[in-house]
């Protein structure tokens, strides 16, 4: 069957370079691409749900929230201090 096709001028020369390397027709590479990439589509993998997060009760803070700055500073030198002592 004969059919008219655009084709972007780079793909059309990469087309014609690789079917003059496996010496076939223009027609018959492009027939086989066509073939390959449908299955290639078929063999893909359904598409999953989006994962959701559940929230969960947590509890009241343990700590003020307005200090977290703080909070995490304290932290950070809680480790520096921890780091220090293992490299002696």
């Amino acid at each position: 069957m004969r059919t008219t096709v655009r084709l972007d001028d780079e793909l059309l020369e990469r087309l014609k370079a690789q079917a003059r390397r496996e010496n076939v027709s223009l027609t018959r590479l492009l027939n086989r691409t066509l073939r390959a990439g449908m299955q290639a589509r078929r063999a893909l993998p359904a598409k999953r749900r989006a994962y959701r997060e559940r929230p969960h009760a947590m509890g009241e803070p343990r700590v003020a929230l307005e200090k977290s700055l703080a909070v995490a500073a304290a932290l950070e030198d809680h480790e520096i201090v921890r780091e220090l002592a293992l490299r002696k």
